[in-house]
């Protein structure tokens, strides 16, 4: 039998979900003037739900994916499109492949630059959600919910 407390968060979480997906999206550079601080977010292109995050410093956060002066550990999206666009889906951790010889690589420098450009101009949706354990648990479940490609949930 699963824990009470476990399974009343599970349950609260889609109302959230609801409201999520049906928040009318926004682009990069338009955000509201007031935003919410923590929460998770969800990139799409059009009907397509890529990936969701979670955070809690929300405009930041968002800014930091699809700046053009984000770098490999702000514009993380951003660097796992280059990755898959160029086939250099491992991570590595040693001095060869690692993601600054990543970025030393032409071809792989040229499709981050290209991913944020494409990340700048996707659907962008946020909710709040400011309990730390609810928030994991909503990126899960919105994931797992959405079928996002790019969320794995892997350690590194």
């Amino acid at each position: 039998m699963m824990n009470k407390r476990f399974a009343e968060m599970i349950e609260s979480l889609e109302a959230q979900y609801r409201s999520l997906i049906g928040m009318t999206p926004i682009k990069y550079g338009a955000f509201p003037r007031k935003m919410w601080k923590r929460g998770i977010y969800l990139f799409s292109e059009a009907d397509k739900h890529l990936y969701v995050g979670r955070t809690n410093r929300l405009r930041a956060r968002l800014r930091d994916h699809c700046a053009p002066s984000g770098t490999h550990t702000t514009a993380t999206f951003a660097f796992l499109l280059a990755r898959h666009d160029t086939g250099r889906l491992k991570a590595t951790y040693t001095q060869a492949g690692s993601r600054q010889e990543l970025l030393k690589d032409p071809i792989f420098s040229k499709s981050f630059e290209s991913a944020k450009k494409k990340m700048a101009l996707m659907d962008i949706r946020y909710v709040e959600e400011t309990d730390p354990t609810r928030q994991a648990l909503l990126e899960i479940y919105v994931a797992i919910a959405l079928g996002t490609p790019y969320n794995d949930f892997d350690t590194h």
